[in-house]
């Protein structure tokens, strides 16, 4: 069983990369009630099915006449996949392109029980209905039509790995940067607190002051009846409402008040360009991994998302 050429087993590992997105893609499609085009690469191409299809493969050999302990097999060898899989690309892109955090029974959010039952599955399946018809199709190519696939497909799915790579590479560039400026803006409001709580006295001190000669006014004047009165603590209220919203009416200019709201204007116009300027491949890959998420990345990662979604409803 599976004596299989090396131009075979390329082709089992590009058609179940290609059947694994049709399925990943169909079932994301269906929960996010839109098309999605899942997966890491921008082509109709999952490596992660076609690598544990193969491993499937290879483990049920000592076990094919039993469905139990080939269900077994399948699950903890795709399972342990999964889980390196998962692993690996967040260690290196620090963006998971699936999250198990939020199902029952789950180890780091890489692998959950549901999903290794899903593999044992399967694997069964696979072995006993899907490969046969695959088999069939494959040992009926003539090998010099086969080679001459798999060198097409070979370099159709490394180009788009490659491609895929490097914009998952800019993405953790990008959040990385965008965490920087996130950092900064935190620091600008800590100073810019500062700043008020050491004016909050000003205002305060000068407050009281104004009340007292507005006082001082209403006494002198308090013949001229209610409506004078009334007038008078108009005005009162007005210039309060005008230390509390223009800090200029105190006298002395901020210079240092001043600097922050320029670095800050700055600031979030760095983050929004840098957002806006995300290459097509970069938006491709967030809108295929809806689920993505990232543990040091959070908020910036959730602000590309949502930027995201305001420009698919803006039809952007």
């Amino acid at each position: 069983m599976y004596t299989y050429t090396v131009n075979q087993w390329m082709l089992f590992f590009f058609i179940y990369c290609f059947l694994g997105w049709v399925f990943e893609s169909t079932y994301v499609s269906i929960c996010e009630r839109r098309l999605v085009n899942r997966g890491f690469m921008r082509g109709p191409f999952l490596p992660l099915y076609g690598s544990g299809a193969i491993l499937m493969l290879f483990v049920s050999i000592p076990v094919q006449d039993h469905i139990a302990l080939m269900f077994l097999a399948g699950s903890l060898a795709a399972t342990a996949l999964e889980y390196v899989t998962g692993v690996c690309m967040e260690a290196l892109f620090k963006v998971r392109y699936w999250d198990y955090s939020h199902k029952r029974f789950q180890y780091k959010g890489y692998i959950c029980l549901s999903s290794s039952l899903a593999w044992g599955g399967l694997t069964v399946l696979l072995v006993k209905v899907i490969h046969k018809p695959v088999e069939r199709a494959v040992e009926s190519l003539h090998e010099g039509a086969a080679g001459i696939l798999v060198h097409v497909l070979t370099v159709a799915v490394a180009a788009d790995f490659a491609l895929s790579f490097k914009a998952a590479l800019d993405l953790r560039d990008v959040l990385v940067r965008m965490s920087a400026m996130k950092e900064e803006l935190e620091g600008i409001q800590q100073k810019a607190e500062q700043l008020l709580a050491g004016a909050q006295e000003d205002i305060r001190r000068q407050v009281e002051e104004r009340l007292a000669q507005q006082r001082q006014l209403l006494d002198s004047q308090r013949e001229a009846g209610r409506q004078r009165r009334q007038e008078l603590e108009h005005r009162l209220d007005a210039i309060l409402a005008g230390l509390g919203a223009h800090r200029e009416q105190l006298g002395q200019p901020h210079p240092e008040l001043d600097e922050l709201r320029l670095r800050l204007r700055a600031n979030r116009d760095r983050r929004r360009d840098l957002g806006e300027q995300l290459g097509s491949h970069v938006r491709a890959m967030l809108k295929s991994s809806p689920t993505a998420s990232s543990r040091e990345f959070r908020d910036a990662l959730g602000e590309l998302k949502e930027r995201l979604e305001e420009r698919r409803k803006q039809g952007k």
